[in-house]
């Protein structure tokens, strides 16, 4: 099949272009290599893809519709995936401009491309954040997601109900997906694991925040795909609910629409998962405890149950596996190494 997607030179993008490119997919990737992290990470991923002769790309921002339209008319799509956003939860309180840019702007205008091309699905990321101040866990879709705690989350919310509206007035099936921690090689370095690795390694001290009794639900990033993978195939059929022991699906009731946790609902605390890092390193981190920080959440978990209902999938690799893969890849093959910021 063809396949678009937004976002192949970041973390998750890449994965996911890998994944189709090696089971022998045509991919058109699409992504404005920012500067939000050091760009010869993003470059690095890029020379890995074009290295198949199935992929294509092209640079462009998501707010430039003719460079969009212009990259997309010519991929053709079967199925459009839209991973390309402003990320970062911490960022988003300084920057927020940057995320009405991207997330709102770009995901509309990844919105009209799919209403004139017209996919057989079209799936779109979305983010655990988006729970916010819900204190019930673990997090079911169902539940209310009318609080959240960051202008990023506010903005991946927003992208939830931009695609139910389009998905119902153009009958678009679509599937919103929302992320819980993913981490893994070639992750992005402005994430937990990254600088305490880093951090690690150098000799320089990790910030704790929350004397680090944060729980969350970390996903290695090849389970994530897999269950993006499964997705893909499972479109959602207004009309035509899945249904198995204590599910409840979120199919619209309007609309070939759904939203999907992929977590395997397995917390871990975060001085649990620091000991992870630091027996793979085999050094002891300098730790620095500080307060929590305005946006974050104390416990992020997912309800798996409707992903393992529509998939027969769940994410089950252990962290301490996939802290070692991290670990592995930082040691060995990173060919970029910027300094993070302690």
């Amino acid at each position: 099949m063809r396949y678009f997607v937004t976002g192949t030179a970041g973390f998750i993008g890449f994965h996911l272009a890998r994944h189709l490119l090696d089971e022998g997919h045509s991919v058109t990737g699409f992504d404005g290599m920012t500067p939000y992290y050091d760009v010869a990470l993003k470059q690095s991923r890029h020379a890995l893809l074009q290295r198949y002769g199935a992929f294509r790309f092209h640079i462009g921002q998501l707010e430039d519709m003719d460079a969009l339209r212009r990259a997309a008319d010519l991929a053709k799509p079967d199925v459009i995936v839209h991973l390309a956003a402003q990320a970062g939860v911490r960022y988003s309180i300084d920057n927020p401009r940057s995320y009405t840019d991207s997330n709102l702007v770009g995901s509309f205008n990844v919105l009209e491309l799919a209403r004139d091309l017209k996919p057989r699905h079209l799936l779109l990321a979305s983010t655990s954040s988006v729970y916010g101040a819900n204190d019930t866990t673990p997090f079911v879709e169902t539940d209310q997601t009318d609080w959240p705690l960051t202008f990023y989350a506010a903005t991946k919310k927003a992208v939830e109900a931009m695609s139910h509206s389009y998905s119902h007035l153009f009958q678009i099936p679509m599937t919103s997906f929302r992320f819980f921690t993913v981490y893994g090689p070639w992750g992005r370095p402005d994430m937990a694991l990254f600088k305490f690795v880093d951090a690690i390694e150098n000799g320089r001290p990790i910030e704790i925040y929350g004397e680090g009794a944060m729980r969350r639900d970390f996903t290695y990033v090849d389970d994530l795909v897999e269950a993006i993978v499964r997705l893909i195939g499972c479109a959602p059929v207004s009309g035509q609910p899945v249904s198995g022991p204590d599910v409840v699906d979120t199919l619209s009731p309007v609309a070939p629409w759904r939203v999907v946790n992929i977590g395997g609902g397995q917390p871990v605390e975060l001085l649990s998962f620091i000991e992870t890092i630091e027996n793979c390193l085999a050094k002891r981190a300098i730790r620095k405890s500080l307060p929590m920080q305005s946006g974050d959440m104390s416990v992020t978990y997912a309800d798996p149950r409707l992903l393992q209902t529509l998939t027969g999938f769940r994410p089950e690799t252990s962290v301490e596996d996939g802290v070692a893969a991290f670990v592995r890849w930082y040691l060995q093959e990173r060919p970029a190494r910027p300094t993070i910021a302690a």
